[in-house]
């Protein structure tokens, strides 16, 4: 079973490492993490953390969250800059930027969204905030930057001098998630096992972001778009895969057209990572 990691500095940090997968086999333990922002890592009141080794990290945040809240990398790790969402900032950004309305790109702007519940209410109320996490979540697998992103991923991954990889965004759910999604299934786990673990987050993201949400209540807040917003929703992931399947047919497809990696360096991601 993955582990999921007391730590007191990084939010939501998990490891894949024993995810049971096709033949018999399982996810190497150590070697695939995935977290929320890093912004307050703090290796010396994390020791558990400093342990585990961590030689790259992936930050899959855009350029506003990873200005207003940059990363703090483990000792001796390098940073990969894969900004999923840089399509979306291109088009989708309003005329101020830092003041976008509060549907525009919902992944990276969590505490934004719920700045204002009347805002939040006109852009998000009624079963929108639903639907717009759905069509983000198709963004994850149709947009250019996306696949940009998802497959410098993987081509890190696949290096021989990648070492133990951690991959983040701001909660660690959503374009996370997806990442997990797509690395568990080219290993071999089954679409049980994939959910499992997409949900297995909940916990962890609704602490992180209590009191985030309980400002939004407080000041009148409808609870249901927060929990829309912030919530880990098998529709969400349902919609993504239905558009992988719909364009590529199947993950190793989506990895080799939507993502560009070529069979050696799957193979060499495959070798690595199961055991």
């Amino acid at each position: 079973m993955p582990q999921q990691f007391d730590a007191s500095t990084i939010t939501n940090l998990r490891d894949l490492g024993g995810i049971a997968l096709a033949g018999n086999s399982a996810v190497r333990p150590g070697l695939l993490l995935r977290s929320g922002r890093l912004d307050r890592l703090d290796p010396a009141t994390d020791p558990a953390v400093a342990a585990l080794g961590i030689h790259t990290v992936v930050d899959l945040r855009s350029e506003h969250e990873r200005r207003e809240r940059p990363d703090r990398l483990p000792e001796g790790a390098r940073l990969i800059v894969a900004d999923v969402l840089a399509g979306l900032s291109a088009h989708r950004a309003g005329p101020h930027q830092g003041h976008a309305a509060p549907g525009d790109r919902v992944p990276a702007r969590l505490e934004d969204v719920l700045g204002s519940p009347a805002a939040a209410e006109e852009h998000l109320g009624g079963g929108k905030a639903e639907k717009l996490m759905c069509d983000t979540y198709r963004t994850f697998v149709t947009s250019e930057p996306a696949c940009q992103a998802y497959g410098l991923l993987l081509t890190t991954l696949a290096e021989p001098d990648c070492g133990p990889l951690l991959f983040h965004c701001t909660a660690g759910k959503d374009r996370t998630g997806w990442a997990a999604t797509v690395l568990l299934l080219l290993l071999g786990a089954d679409a049980a096992a994939v959910e499992r673990e997409y949900l297995a987050v909940t916990p962890a993201v609704r602490a992180a972001f209590a009191p985030v949400v309980e400002r939004f209540t407080a000041v009148g807040g409808d609870p249901a778009i927060a929990d829309a917003i912030l919530g880990v929703r098998p529709a969400y992931l349902e919609a993504a895969l239905e558009e992988m399947h719909r364009l590529h047919g199947d993950v190793t497809g989506y990895v080799r057209e939507g993502l560009g990696i070529p069979h050696a360096a799957i193979d060499r991601i495959r070798a690595r990572c199961v055991a």
